[in-house]
C-alpha cells in the first residue's frame, strides 16, 4: 500500500500544476465581478503585473509615468513563437514603413493597438481592458489563439491614471449601498474639475500630435516605436447615446486613403454583426470625424493605420442609471459592449492581415516616392531661431523629418501675405521634403489651409504650424533636393557665452517664451531687472522694446556677473555685456524710459465657475514650462482672500456670479492688475468702470431665409466658429506687444469681438474685415469679426486691466501666444 504514494504524490503535482497553470480571470483576481465596482488604476495595473507573471505569450511594459506618479503600461500579447522576438517584428515593422533596413513582408503579423481609457471619467473601458487581456490568454480560448498566429495586440489599459483616479474616488465617496440610477443623484453629478483630464486639467485626446503632456510624450513616443496597422482608442460618450463604432462621419481628411476608409467599414460590420446578435443599439457615420489631427483616430490614420474612436454610452452614469428611454444602463453592459468590439477587431484584423500589411507598406511607399499634397517642400525661415528650434523639437517627436543648409531661389506660397511669390532660401532656414515616411503627417500639420467637405465638424478646423509658431512659411509646388535630417543629426550653435569680465550691464532679447524662462531665472535669483519702451543700439547690436537690462545698479553682489551668467545658461540666452549705460543709439540705461520689472505674485482663478481646461493651460504654462509659483485660488473664496497679497489676478475662461465685485474693482483701482480671457472679457463687457463694450452684429445685413427643418444642424453652425485662424494687427509699441511684428495670428474658437476702447484705453490687437486667414466660420459670424477690438489694456485708477479675448495658450500647441500672455504678466506695468 505504502509503495503506491509516490506515484499518487505524483499524480497530485501534475493535477496542481494543471491548475497553477490557469490564469485567474479580473473577477476571480479581484474578488468582485467586473461590473460590480470600479477597480482602481493600482488594481488594474496589479492585474496586468499578475497576468505578465503567469502566461507565457504576453511582454508587460511600462513606458512611462504620470504627473502624480502612476505608471503607464502597455501589455504586449502574441504567439509563443511570436513573443519572443518583438523586438525584431518591430523592427521589420518600421521597414516596412520605410524607417529602417529590407522589410519582409511576407511573414509579418498585423499589430492591433487597443487603447483605453484616456478620458479618466470614461472608465468602463478599462474594466473591458482586462477582459480582453483575459480572453487573450486563456489556455482554453481557441479564438484568441488563432487569431494570435498573425496578429500582435497591444492593450494600453489606462492612458489617464490620474484622471481615472479622480472619478472613481469621487464615486466611491458618495456611493450608496446600491447603486441610485436616478440621474438627479449625487453620484452622477460629479465635481470640478471632473476625471476627464489629466492632473494639469488637459484633454489628453486632444494632444497626440502636440504632446504638450508627459503622458502624450511617452505614449506616442512607444507608439511611433511601432506603428501598429490598426489602432482603436475606447470611450465614453452621454448616457442616453447608444453605441457608435467606425465608420467616421464626414468631414474626413482628403489624404485619407481608400483603403483606410473601406477597412474601417470591415471592421464596423464585423463589430455590428455581434451587437446585431445581442440586440445592442449602435451607430456609425455620425458625429465622430476625421479631421483634426491631434485624436487617437486621426492621429493614428495620418500615420498609416486604421484609426477608429469607439464610444459607449455612459459618461456620469456611474454603476447604473435609468436613460432617457426609461432603460437602465449597468457598468456591466458598457464593459460588455466594450469587450465584444475590442475582440471583434482583432478578429477582423487577423482574418485581413496579409492585407492590411500589405496596404500599410503601399501607404509609406506612396509616401516616401509619390506623396499626396498640394506642396513637395515646405520651407520655413529662420526669423525667429528660439520658435524654429520649438518647432524642430515638435516636428522631431512626431518622425517628420527636416534638414537646413539649403541656399538657393525658389518660388511658393507665402503663408503671410497669402500669395505665391519669389524668394531666397537660406542656409538657417529649415526645409521640410514631402518625400519622407510621414508625407502625410507632415502635410496635415503644416498645409497652409485645411479643406473641410463638411462644416458640421467635432473640433477646430486649423492649426497651421507656422500660423501657431508665428514662423514665415513657404509652400512649394516643386520638391527640393535635400538630405532629410532630424535635429539630432544637426548641429544648432548654442549661443556664444559672453565675457564673464566686470560688466556695467547686460542686455538680452525679448521675442520668445525662453526669454521668459530667462527672466524667471533671473528672478529665482533675486536680480533686478529692467526692460527697453523703445528700441535701442548698443555693443553694435539692435534691441527691440522689451529687451532685457540687467544692470549692476542695485544688483551690486560678489556674485553678480556670476549669477547673471548662470541664468542666461539655463535658459540657452545670448549676453551682451556694456561697459558703459551710454549707448550708441536710442535712450541710456539712466533714462525713465528704461523700465524697472516687479517681480508679481500671481494669482490664478480655479475652481467650479472656470473652464478647467483653460485655468489648466496657465498652470501648466506657469509650473512646467516657466517654474514660475503662481497661487491657485477658488472663486468661490475669492472675497474672503486678501488680495493685497497679489500684484496679478489671471480670470481663465469661465462664468462668474457676481463678477466683477467691488474688492476686485477695488483692488484694481489700487494698484493690481487684472487679466481676463475668452468669456471673462465678456463678463465685463459694459460692466461700470470697465470700459470694454460688445460689438453687436449688423443684423441688417444678414438677409433672413425659409428655414428648412432637416438643415437645423447647418443653420446652426451659421454662428459657429470651428477653430479658425485670424490676423490681428498688433501695437508692438506697447508692452502687451513687444517682442512681435506689427502683427499676430489668433484662433478664434468663438465669434467674440469687441467695439475700440476710447482714448486714454490702448486698442493693442484689433482686426479689420479682410484678416481671415484659415478654418470654418459661418457666414453670420464672419460678418461679425471684423473692425474690432481682440487685445486691449485699460488703465483703472493705479491699476490696469489687460483683455484677452481668444485664447493664447490653447492646448498648448498655440506657441505664438506664450510670449503674448508672458506680456501680459510681467511687461504690462
Amino acid at each position: 500500500m505504502y509503495k503506491k504514494l509516490p506515484l499518487l504524490f505524483i499524480g497530485l503535482c501534475f493535477v496542481v500544476a494543471g491548475f497553477a497553470q490557469k490564469i485567474q480571470s479580473p473577477s476571480q483576481f479581484l474578488g468582485y465581478q467586473l461590473g460590480a465596482q470600479f477597480t482602481y488604476q493600482y488594481r488594474i495595473a496589479e492585474y496586468f503585473k499578475y497576468v505578465a507573471a503567469e502566461a507565457k505569450n504576453v511582454k508587460l511594459l511600462q513606458y512611462g509615468s504620470t504627473n502624480e506618479g502612476r505608471p503607464l503600461m502597455a501589455m504586449f500579447i502574441a504567439s509563443p513563437e511570436n513573443i519572443g522576438k518583438l523586438d525584431d517584428i518591430r523592427k521589420n515593422n518600421l521597414s516596412l514603413a520605410g524607417m529602417g533596413g529590407n522589410a519582409d513582408q511576407t511573414n509579418a503579423p498585423v499589430i492591433v493597438w487597443l487603447s483605453y481609457n484616456v478620458h479618466g471619467n470614461e472608465p468602463c473601458s478599462s474594466e473591458a481592458a482586462m477582459q480582453t487581456l483575459f480572453d487573450l490568454v486563456d489556455p482554453d480560448n481557441a479564438n484568441a489563439k488563432a487569431w494570435l498566429k498573425n496578429t500582435i495586440v497591444v492593450i494600453d489599459p489606462c492612458l489617464n491614471p490620474d484622471g481615472h483616479e479622480r472619478y472613481v474616488n469621487f464615486y466611491n465617496s458618495v456611493k450608496g449601498a446600491a447603486p441610485d440610477v436616478n440621474p438627479a443623484a449625487r453620484e452622477h453629478a460629479e465635481p470640478w474639475p471632473g476625471g476627464r483630464v489629466n492632473h494639469y486639467y488637459f484633454d489628453l485626446n486632444r494632444d497626440w500630435a502636440w504632446q504638450t503632456q508627459k503622458e502624450t510624450q511617452a505614449r506616442v513616443g512607444l507608439y511611433n516605436s511601432w506603428l501598429p496597422q490598426v489602432h482603436v482608442d475606447f470611450h465614453e460618450q452621454g448616457y442616453n447615446a447608444p453605441y457608435y463604432f467606425a465608420p467616421a462621419a464626414e468631414p474626413m481628411h482628403k489624404d485619407i486613403t481608400a483603403w483606410q476608409k473601406q477597412f474601417q467599414t470591415t471592421i464596423g460590420k464585423n463589430n455590428a454583426k455581434y451587437f446585431d446578435q445581442n440586440g445592442w443599439l449602435y451607430f456609425t457615420k455620425e458625429e465622430f470625424d476625421l479631421l483634426y489631427p491631434s485624436y487617437g483616430d486621426t492621429y493614428p490614420i495620418y500615420n498609416g493605420s486604421i484609426g477608429m474612436t469607439y464610444e459607449q454610452g455612459g459618461i456620469g452614469a456611474g454603476l447604473a442609471i435609468t436613460t432617457r428611454m426609461g432603460d437602465v444602463l449597468t457598468l456591466k453592459d458598457r464593459i460588455a459592449h466594450h469587450h465584444s468590439n475590442g475582440l471583434s477587431t482583432i478578429e477582423t484584423a487577423s482574418a485581413n492581415a496579409t492585407k492590411a500589411v500589405e496596404e500599410f507598406k503601399k501607404y509609406f511607399d506612396n509616401s516616401r516616392t509619390n506623396p499626396d499634397g498640394d506642396y513637395k517642400a515646405y520651407v520655413i525661415k529662420n526669423t525667429n531661431q528660439d520658435k524654429l528650434n520649438t518647432l524642430a523639437e515638435m516636428l522631431r517627436r512626431n518622425g517628420i523629418q527636416y534638414s537646413y543648409g539649403v541656399k538657393q531661389a525658389a518660388s511658393g506660397y507665402n503663408y503671410f501675405t497669402g500669395k505665391t511669390e519669389q524668394f531666397n532660401i537660406n542656409a538657417g532656414d529649415m526645409v521640410i521634403s514631402a518625400y519622407q515616411p510621414k508625407s502625410v503627417l507632415m502635410h496635415v500639420l503644416l498645409e497652409p489651409k485645411t479643406f473641410v467637405a463638411d462644416s458640421v465638424t467635432y473640433d477646430i478646423t486649423a492649426w497651421s504650424l507656422p500660423y501657431a509658431y508665428g514662423l514665415q512659411a513657404y509652400g512649394l509646388k516643386e520638391g527640393l533636393k535635400t538630405s532629410a535630417l532630424k535635429i539630432s543629426d544637426v548641429t544648432l550653435s548654442p549661443p556664444p557665452a559672453a565675457s564673464k569680465q566686470r560688466a556695467y550691464a547686460y542686455v538680452a532679447q525679448w521675442q520668445s517664451v525662453n526669454d521668459v524662462k530667462f527672466l524667471v531665472e533671473l528672478f529665482k535669483k533675486n536680480i533686478k531687472v529692467r526692460y527697453v519702451e523703445t528700441p535701442i543700439e548698443a555693443a553694435g547690436k539692435k534691441f527691440g522694446a522689451g529687451s532685457l537690462i540687467i544692470a549692476r545698479a542695485g544688483n551690486n553682489a560678489d556674485s553678480f556677473d556670476d549669477d547673471v551668467h548662470t541664468a542666461a545658461s539655463a535658459a540657452g540666452r545670448e549676453l551682451t555685456p556694456l561697459t558703459s549705460g551710454f549707448v550708441d543709439k536710442g535712450v541710456d540705461l539712466g533714462s525713465s524710459s528704461i523700465r524697472y520689472l516687479h517681480q508679481p505674485k500671481v494669482m490664478v482663478v480655479a475652481g467650479q465657475d472656470v473652464n478647467a481646461e483653460a485655468m489648466g493651460e496657465i498652470w501648466h504654462f506657469f509650473e512646467q514650462q516657466l517654474g514660475y509659483p503662481v497661487s491657485l485660488v477658488n472663486y468661490s473664496n475669492l472675497n474672503r482672500t486678501k488680495l493685497g497679497d497679489f500684484d496679478v489676478v489671471i480670470f481663465p475662461d469661465g462664468s462668474f456670479d457676481d463678477f466683477p465685485s467691488d474688492k476686485l474693482t477695488t483692488w484694481i483701482k489700487d494698484g493690481g492688475k487684472l487679466i481676463v480671457l475668452q468669456n471673462a472679457v465678456e463678463q465685463l463687457a459694459g460692466k461700470k468702470g470697465f470700459d470694454i463694450k460688445r460689438k453687436e452684429i449688423d443684423s441688417a445685413k444678414i438677409k433672413p431665409s425659409a428655414r428648412i427643418y432637416g438643415d437645423r444642424d447647418r443653420e446652426s453652425i451659421k454662428t459657429s466658429v470651428a477653430g479658425a485662424i485670424y490676423k490681428i494687427n498688433l501695437d508692438n509699441t506697447h508692452p502687451l506687444g513687444f517682442g512681435y511684428p506689427g502683427y499676430y495670428y489668433s484662433l478664434k474658437l468663438s465669434d467674440d469681438i469687441y467695439k475700440l476702447m476710447d482714448d486714454g484705453d490702448w486698442n493693442v490687437g484689433t482686426i479689420k474685415k479682410d484678416s481671415y486667414v484659415a478654418g470654418f466660420v459661418g457666414e453670420k459670424s464672419k460678418e461679425k469679426i471684423k473692425d474690432g477690438l481682440l487685445l486691449g489694456v485699460q488703465n483703472m485708477g493705479r491699476g490696469s486691466v489687460v483683455y484677452i479675448v481668444d485664447d493664447p495658450l490653447f492646448r498648448s500647441f498655440w506657441e505664438n501666444g506664450k510670449l503674448l500672455f508672458s506680456n501680459a504678466v510681467f511687461m504690462v506695468q
